[in-house]
């Protein structure tokens, strides 16, 4: 019984502690730091402008691991490259914490129905 207990607590630890909401980040932190990610991501993440992601709601380790991409040159894309050049890691945990943070707005597609 004490080793059934044992590991079940064991095992409630880990869930716990491997939460996002315990990984990392600032959200609001990373709205401070994401100021120069506005301008084409749009201020709550949701860029009006198709041609530029949607970072709203995204995994928070997703935008980790692709702002790193962009850092080390894995991603090959030179406005981004600059844009994260001088990040630090807590910068990017906590700009990635920020934008998931938010939330995904949906578009409708106005005026594309059949018979409009």
């Amino acid at each position: 019984m004490q080793r059934a207990l044992a590991l079940l607590s064991f095992g409630a630890v880990l869930a716990i502690a491997s939460t996002p909401l315990l990984a990392s980040g600032n959200p609001a932190d990373g709205k401070t730091k994401a100021t120069a990610c506005f301008a084409c991501h749009g201020a709550d993440g949701n860029a009006v402008d198709p041609q530029y992601p949607r970072l709203a709601g995204q995994y928070n380790e997703y935008l980790q691991q692709v702002l790193h991409e962009y850092k080390d040159g894995r991603r090959n894309n030179p406005i981004m490259k600059g844009m994260v050049a001088t990040l630090s890691d807590q910068d990017i945990e906590d700009i990635a914490a920020y934008f998931s943070s938010q939330s995904t707005k949906l578009d409708t597609l106005k005026g594309h129905v059949q018979g409009d």
